[in-house]
């Protein structure tokens, strides 16, 4: 009998976001290896389900036959502890935690509170637990979790052409194109990142950010009423979500990319960029620093918008340290796990889940 698991995910698998991708990038890989992998999306709005949407996984969870492997991500797994704890002695759970939901930008202090006792409820009625850098299972000892009981399973990377770069052409003879690829919500900073480019306004960038505009449409609107009050509108265009081809045109095209997140608990379009070759001005946060290593880019507090202008504009003004910043790169895109190497040891790790 092939070697089966299921995975449980909120909403659709097709969501554009890098722990979505990961979710993708792991099932394509164990398919590749003859398992059967059932994909079960449960409908509604996670972290903060609704009635219907608790209902909906229950039903998923009960349908599956006694012993199964469930690996269910942690955005769902977090906000259901009640049905994990239901189906534990009968199921295989396994959580796969890309960052603690408490940890996420813009919550009130209620929302974080509810979710930390959530999310620490749900993990105890999971017999292993599936992170993905070493700083989230750091985290995860305030949850109370045993270190035997996790495995750090770091996204994989595709191999891909190094970037060209702009060559140094655009509207101002010499613009160097700066890329930041994130959905647009508050954990990312682009606040942030408008702050510090509204100071470094004489230097020759632009800036283009590809990311999702839905998931938060009122931060969309006072990031866009930011832009404008800085008069920036024609040298920061928000693209919204693109498909593989016209991403990939944009990473081609860029001579920098730039990250202000607050938080991540790995860093998958940093990891994309050095892939690339390209320098990274990014934030000291999650396994960045480990990804960005010595000489690939510069990384600051976050949050900090004097250092990240100051970053920013080292590196669009002096043509010389940007080239060895991508030197470094360079070196550090050998380094970079592949997603065969992660759908190897995410098989070996789902085995390993005894009855």
């Amino acid at each position: 009998m092939d070697p089966a698991v299921h995975f449980l995910v909120p909403g659709s698998l097709d969501t554009r976001t890098g722990g979505y991708g990961y979710d993708r990038e792991i099932i394509a890989g164990l398919e590749r290896r003859g398992w059967t992998v059932g994909v079960h999306e449960v409908p509604g709005a996670f972290p903060f389900p609704s009635a219907a949407s608790r209902d909906a996984a229950a039903t998923i969870l009960a349908s599956l036959p006694e012993g199964a492997r469930v690996v269910v991500d942690g955005l769902a797994l977090g906000a259901l502890p009640g049905e994990a704890q239901r189906e534990a002695a009968r199921l295989r759970l396994v959580a796969l935690v890309h960052h603690p939901l408490a940890d996420e930008t813009g919550l009130s202090p209620g929302q974080r509170a509810s979710l930390e006792a959530s999310e620490r409820r749900a993990l105890q009625f999971v017999r292993h637990v599936v992170v993905t850098s070493k700083r989230t299972a750091a985290t995860l000892d305030r949850f109370g979790v045993a270190p035997a009981s996790i495995t750090v399973i770091e996204p994989g990377t595709d191999r891909a052409p190094q970037a060209r770069g702009s060559g140094g052409h655009g509207s101002g003879g010499n613009t160097v194109e700066l890329l930041c690829v994130a959905t647009v919500v508050p954990r990312k900073g682009h606040d942030v990142l408008v702050r510090a480019l509204a100071a470094t306004a004489g230097a020759p960038w632009h800036l283009t950010c590809v990311g999702g505009l839905d998931r938060d449409e009122a931060w969309v609107t006072a990031l866009r009423a930011q832009v404008a009050a800085a008069g920036l509108e024609h040298r920061i265009a928000f693209v919204g979500e693109l498909d593989r081809a016209p991403l990939d045109a944009c990473y081609a095209a860029a001579d920098v990319f730039v990250l202000p997140t607050w938080y991540e608990g790995y860093g998958m379009a940093v990891a994309e960029a050095l892939a690339r070759g390209l320098p990274v001005v990014s934030t000291a946060t999650g396994a960045i620093a480990d990804l960005v290593g010595p000489g690939a880019g510069v990384l600051v507090p976050p949050g900090d918008a004097a250092a990240l202008a100051a970053a920013l504009s080292a590196v669009v003004t002096d043509a010389a340290y940007r080239s060895r910043l991508a030197d470094g790169a360079r070196l550090a895109r050998a380094r970079l796990p592949s997603w065969d190497d992660a759908a190897e040891l995410m098989a070996r790790t789902i085995e390993g889940v005894d009855g």
